[in-house]
């Protein structure tokens, strides 16, 4: 009998397999279809999504120019190496972008820090960084990791960087600040070598976010002629100053942006900087820009017009450099101490400035020449005793106040108090004067009895002692501040002294001494502005530096004005006007009449000057105890008397003697050269040169007749 065939399982097996292939593929198509049609909308838009990023580029500064239209400050045109990121680089993306770009440029690693290197050294060694690591702090988050990290860095591994991947840091270091599609500058100015900008340019393809441009720096046409005055911006590195953060991020501006830190440059910031160039980019999800769209265009920042006459002003610095040159050459060690002269020229209609110096002089050494530094600024910052320029004031003070009257006489004599110095004039033979010449002989005998009138002293009586009632400073330093002596003059700069002054505890004899020039100390503006209220009869004007604001232009003029600085009257002084024209009267014969302490120097002007000379005794203190005794020597005016057009401060501190009348030289020299060149215009024969070799040589940027 046969076997009987066995029957094969196969077919059995292959079938489950199928149906197992068939249930999943089934289940795939269901999961399939359910993505689809319930989520399919969402995952098309996640495959499609976009986002917008704004950029902000910056433009140039606006210019400056002066009173005449010539440009003093322009943006000087520069190669640049800039950087756009694209969006969500990483750290490792800059590192590579800096190692490609080192082999086509130099970058000095001056502002690497610890910290930079600290950062490259992880990048470049993160495996081992991370095994340094204790077993707790690999359990910690990212940034408490990176953070032990760093402290795990020592010295020696600092050490291992070579001077290659210290240029390759450096570079980093400026990538690293860029803002994502935002155009940042690497590299700019002389830093970048011809050479450099061609080969850059030629392999801009293969180094992402790099490209060549332009940049811009400013410029002083005139320099250092006002070049302290009109200050300076920061750089790029050191961006927004931290003193004033919250003001500049409240007002749209970038922690990196170029801003004014000093002078005119920080006082107009918000006018010269400009507005940025925005674009709206639309990335893709992987942070590709796949559309660019300018949404406003930039425009350079607003011009301003100085009030500043360039070519005066070059010409007064010019004189104050060749008078002090003139008195510390003649006597060198006698004014061993004198080292500095501040004037300011300005409009008493308008308070327009038209010229302001300031120049400090270096003696030598072995090693240096002696030079001199443009310091206008110190016309603002430093505070000098008066002397008796401020007659003027006081005399105002005791007309308006009743304690003299006009033609009030007194017998200029020493006054002697019991227990204390003779208190005199600066000479014998003045004699009997009223309000008027005692201006015109500079009295220090009738200031001194009308400051004791203010205090409720009437009658002097030889040997007696002195008796005040405490109001006289109250009074006489009220009158004062309505001239400007002793407060904000409110000129537009960011910074301007008061002076160092008195208050209710000033004795009676100090006030005598301020009636005279001799206690509380003003800058040389704070005289110019007094002396220009008396000019104007009675209106204490705003002084200005900046004449108008302008739209930025296409072409090298100025364009539309976009704002004026009008006259500002602070306050008009509120006494008879007969009063005033006393104490100008007494000015025009200090200058103009025989026996007046200026008349010497100004009898023969063509131009009908009037003001006031000063003295004043002062010293310096070392710091070692001791005391060294200097002579201030001062001098206002204006010009003409009957239509004053121009009025005028000087000072001169610490000379060692009085006799050398540097305060009347300048002041003769800076009114001639006024009008003159006034005469020149008129006549059509001058033309201003910002660089002229007199003035730029040897300058590093950064006589009153026996008064007194």
């Amino acid at each position: 009998m046969g076997k009987k065939k066995q029957k094969s399982h196969l077919p059995l097996r292959l079938n489950v397999l199928f149906f197992v292939i068939f249930l999943l593929f089934s289940i795939l198509i269901l999961q399939l279809g359910v993505v689809q049609i319930l989520y399919g909308e969402d995952a098309q838009a996640e495959i499609d999504r976009t986002e917008n990023v704004t950029s902000e580029i910056p433009t140039p500064r606006g210019k400056i120019y002066d009173r005449n239209g010539n440009v003093v400050v322009d943006n000087s045109l520069k190669y640049a190496i800039t950087y756009t990121p694209q969006k969500n680089v990483q750290p490792e993306d800059n590192l590579k972008v800096a190692e490609q770009l080192s082999q086509y440029m130099k970058m000095e690693p001056d502002s690497v820090t610890e910290r930079n290197m600290k950062d490259y050294w992880i990048l470049k060694n993160r495996d081992e960084a991370y095994s340094r690591l204790t077993a707790e702090e690999k359990t910690l988050g990212d940034l408490e990791q990176y953070y032990a990290m760093l402290e795990d860095i020592d010295e020696s591994d600092l050490s291992s960087i070579s001077e290659a991947e210290m240029e390759v840091i450096a570079i980093k270091r400026e990538l690293d600040q860029a803002i994502q599609l935002t155009p940042h500058v690497i590299k700019s100015g002389e830093d970048v070598t011809k050479e450099e900008y061609a080969v850059i340019a030629e392999h801009a393809y293969e180094l992402p976010g790099i490209s060549v441009s332009t940049d811009w720096s400013r410029e002083n046409l005139f320099a250092p002629t006002l070049s302290s005055f009109i200050g300076g911006i920061s750089d790029r590195n050191s961006g927004l100053p931290k003193d004033k953060l919250n003001y500049y991020l409240a007002r749209n501006y970038k922690l990196n942006d170029r801003v004014g830190e000093s002078g005119i440059e920080e006082e107009y910031e918000l006018y010269l900087q400009g507005k940025k160039e925005i674009r709206q980019h639309v990335t893709n999800s992987d942070g590709e820009v796949i559309k660019s769209e300018l949404i406003r265009e930039g425009e350079r920042g607003k011009d301003l017009m100085l009030s500043i006459d360039m070519e005066m002003q070059q010409a007064l610095d010019q004189i104050i450099r060749e008078e002090m040159e003139k008195v510390i050459s003649e006597k060198p060690q006698v004014n061993r101490h004198f080292d500095k002269v501040m004037a300011v020229m300005m409009d008493p209609n308008t308070g327009e400035i038209i010229a302001v110096s300031g120049h400090r002089y270096i003696r030598g050494d072995e090693e240096n020449a002696p030079r001199f530094r443009n310091e206008a600024y110190r016309a603002l910052y430093d505070a000098h005793l008066p002397g008796s320029t401020v007659k003027g004031a006081t005399i105002l003070s005791g007309l308006d106040s009743g304690v003299i009257e006009p033609g009030t006489q007194f017998n200029d004599h020493p006054l002697q108090f019991a227990g204390s110095p003779d208190k005199s004039s600066w000479t014998s033979t003045i004699g009997v004067v009223d309000d008027i010449a005692a201006l015109k002989e500079s009295s220090n005998v009738y200031m001194f009895r009308t400051a004791m009138r203010l205090g409720g002293h009437w009658d002097y009586v030889h040997n007696n002692r002195l008796r005040y009632n405490g109001e006289g400073y109250s009074i006489l330093s009220n009158y004062f501040r309505q001239f400007g002596l002793g407060v904000h003059t409110g000129v537009d700069y960011p910074f301007e002294e008061n002076g160092f002054l008195g208050d209710d505890d000033t004795k009676g004899y100090e006030v005598l001494d301020m009636a005279i020039g001799q206690f509380e100390n003003y800058t040389t503006l704070q005289l110019a502005q007094y002396v220009s209220t008396i000019a104007n009869g009675g209106y204490r004007l705003e002084p200005h530096l900046v004449k108008q604001i302008h739209n930025p232009s296409d072409t090298e003029s100025l364009g539309p004005i976009y704002k004026a600085n009008e006259p500002t009257v602070l306050n008009k002084i509120d006494m008879d006007q007969d009063y005033l024209e006393r104490v100008q009267e007494g000015f025009r014969q200090a200058f103009q009449e025989p026996r007046g302490t200026a008349y010497y120097k100004f009898a023969d002007a063509p131009y009908n000057p009037a003001g006031k000379t000063g003295t004043a005794e002062s010293a310096i203190y070392p710091g070692d105890g001791t005391k060294i005794d200097t002579i201030n020597l001062s001098l206002v005016g204006y010009a003409p008397y009957d239509n004053p057009e121009i009025a005028f401060a000087i000072v001169a501190p610490h000379l060692g003697e009085s006799d050398s009348h540097i305060n009347n030289e300048i002041g003769r020299r800076l009114l001639d050269t006024y009008f003159e060149l006034k005469e020149k215009r008129q006549q059509g024969e001058t033309e201003s040169d910002p660089n002229s070799e007199e003035e730029t040589e040897n300058v590093e940027e950064n006589t009153e007749t026996s008064e007194e």
